[in-house]
């Protein structure tokens, strides 16, 4: 059993103050971007209660847009919101019924006297935010009506609808994407799980910390694993290394987290409890060191002293695949390598084919999988999936008439596909024999979306799974139920006001996709995978159309009408475009990367 300590247990029992400091809301489409509930179940630091008054004298309309700019600050339970509001209103208001995010703002004058003013706010819903500041990407249209009064000779809001809307800019400028980090279900890496706060930064550490013993939220919830789970709290508060208790989070000084309720967990779970606080805040710009104790006691008496991101380097959700694979292509229907000296057939099979339609290569480069032509005559299948390895002992798995391009499990022996734009299988690949299995996919979720699926790519941690739905994009997450076989669940929209059918897509991050979509303007944008930003890439250099994109961690490849581009995602902003890959021009060659 493990130890409980209640009446210290910040995290469990204080945690109510800090979950009404964070609102859900809603959102169409955040370009660079429900009940929602305060997030977090640490005992907060006091807010400062002293928020501007609403300006003197100021017509109602333009009090309204200032209300609503103040709607996106959650302190306090929207103090700074609540100043527009009569007394009475704001005694009735529920702030914490919803937020919605949204863009477009019109109002309306409906009726206006000397004393009383009724205006109708329009806007386009581009998001919602709900409990545990977990964002949900949606669209529509927003209308309420808002009414006015005079109180004592100023204009006051005496009627509202519950919830809180926010201006897309003022949410973006007031709350901040962080990501909590879960374990994959094998704990080979660790798996974001993107959330949106709106505390300071010093403040930042003890709501990660508060979210991460909430655990994952609805579509994760049944995909990963969390070693911060039931039962476990913080004793005390969070300090820095050192003990103080200024400015944690901020600067140097580092991180010093006191668990309770651990129990008699093994060493390798304290590992891995330590690998998801440590990915959680680091990348929360939370430097190090990282004291973490159990019960007063070091979590590990090797790191007594502190833990560092070296000491979790293994699961290190940024580290990029270890074995040198390197880019490949298709061109005229074989598989080439791509490298300093020029492009070369890969040896075997692969390298010696004229029928290849896609290919992709396992993430430690010894197996390749490929949608081969087999050129039979109509009716018959006019696809076939082989799998083998690199260098050429290939066997097909089955034949169907369109079978979409490959991705790779985690595991590197199990690879992916849609048959027929609508079944979705799993080829698994014996070590010793070679012999290939296929099975089904459980994927009724992504069939009820009711249209044809031409492009299905898994995260690299084999959590998510990123597709192409009648020209539309969803993320879904890799679920495995209690029967060992795989399910595809809860589908998500993520790119609203994609402007043109998506074409092809790849993983960029675990957090992030990007996407080739029809046309001739801006054909490659960046979506963040919880749908709340979507970004346009360069097009310089690109000539449409763009028909296929790859991707890594530092560098996004796509080939469009003449050739194969590159484009590094450290360059500078103003040297940011497509670079032509050598030995890929003038040839209609598709890009591979391991995945």
């Amino acid at each position: 059993m493990r130890g409980r300590r209640s009446r210290w247990a910040y995290l469990r029992v204080a945690g109510a103050a800090l979950t009404l400091a964070i609102l859900a809301s809603g959102c169409a489409n955040l370009p660079d971007s429900s009940a929602p509930q305060a997030i977090g179940t640490i005992q907060p630091a006091p807010h400062n209660t002293s928020v501007p008054a609403p300006a003197p004298g100021r017509e109602p309309e333009l009090l309204l847009r200032d209300f609503i700019e103040a709607s996106a600050d959650p302190a306090n339970r929207h103090l700074a919101a609540r100043q527009y509001l009569t007394k009475e209103m704001s005694a009735r208001w529920d702030d914490a019924a919803s937020a919605t995010i949204v863009d477009k703002i019109d109002l309306i004058t409906d009726s206006r006297s000397a004393d009383h003013a009724v205006y109708t706010v329009r806007a386009n819903r581009v998001g919602r935010l709900e409990p545990g500041g977990v964002y949900r990407a949606v669209q529509g249209q927003y209308e309420a009506k808002f009414s006015w009064v005079k109180v004592d000779g100023e204009w006051r809001i005496d009627d509202l609808p519950d919830g809180v809307i926010m201006d897309r800019p003022d949410f973006l400028s007031s709350y901040q994407r962080n990501s909590l980090y879960f374990l994959e279900p094998t704990s080979q890496t660790v798996v974001p799980d993107p959330r949106w706060v709106a505390s300071s930064q010093d403040q930042r550490a003890t709501q990660l910390i508060g979210l991460l013993i909430d655990g994952p939220k609805s579509f994760l919830s049944g995909a990963v694993r969390n070693e911060l789970g039931s039962g476990v709290s913080v004793f005390g508060p969070i300090t820095k290394a050192d003990g103080q208790q200024s400015r944690v989070g901020v600067g140097l000084g580092g991180i010093r987290v006191d668990f309770q309720g651990l129990g008699q967990m093994s060493v390798e779970s304290r590992e891995l409890l330590a690998a998801q606080v440590i990915w959680t805040l680091a990348n929360a710009d939370i430097s190090g060191p990282y004291v973490l104790l159990a019960d007063s006691q070091p979590l590990d008496e090797r790191y007594a002293s502190g833990w560092t991101t070296a000491d979790v380097a293994s699961l290190n959700p940024l580290a990029t695949a270890s074995a040198p694979v390197g880019l490949h292509a298709l061109n005229g229907g074989g598989l080439l390598r791509v490298g300093d000296g020029g492009v070369a057939p890969v040896p075997g099979y692969f390298g010696a084919s004229d029928n290849l339609r896609s290919a992709t290569i396992s993430p430690d480069g010894t197996l390749t999988a490929a949608v081969a032509e087999t050129r039979l005559p109509a009716p018959e299948p006019q696809t076939a999936f082989v799998v083998g390895t690199y260098d050429g002992n290939v066997a097909t798995a089955l034949e169907a008439q369109t079978i979409t391009r490959p991705t790779w499990a985690l595991d590197g022996s199990t690879v992916w596909a849609v048959v027929n734009n609508s079944t979705v299988v799993r080829v698994v690949r014996e070590t010793g024999t070679g012999k290939l299995t296929t099975i089904d996919v459980e994927s009724g979720a992504i069939s009820e979306l009711g249209g044809p699926i031409t492009e299905l790519r898994l995260s690299r941690d084999g959590v998510r799974a990123a597709l192409i739905v009648d020209g539309e994009v969803y993320v879904a997450t890799v679920t495995r139920p209690s029967d060992g076989g795989y399910s595809l669940t809860e589908p998500r929209a993520i790119a609203h006001g994609l402007g043109s059918p998506a074409v092809s897509l790849d993983w960029s991050t675990a957090d992030t996709v990007v996407v080739v979509r029809a046309g001739s303007d801006d054909p490659v944008v960046q979506v963040a995978v919880d749908g709340s930003r979507m970004d346009r890439l360069p097009s310089r250099n690109l000539t449409s159309p763009v028909v296929a994109v790859d991707a890594t961690s530092t560098t996004e490849y796509v080939a469009d009408s003449r050739a194969v581009f590159e484009l590094k995602k450290n360059g500078q902003a103003g040297d940011q475009y497509w670079r032509e890959v050598p030995g890929l021009a003038g040839s209609r060659a598709i890009p591979v990367l391991p995945g």
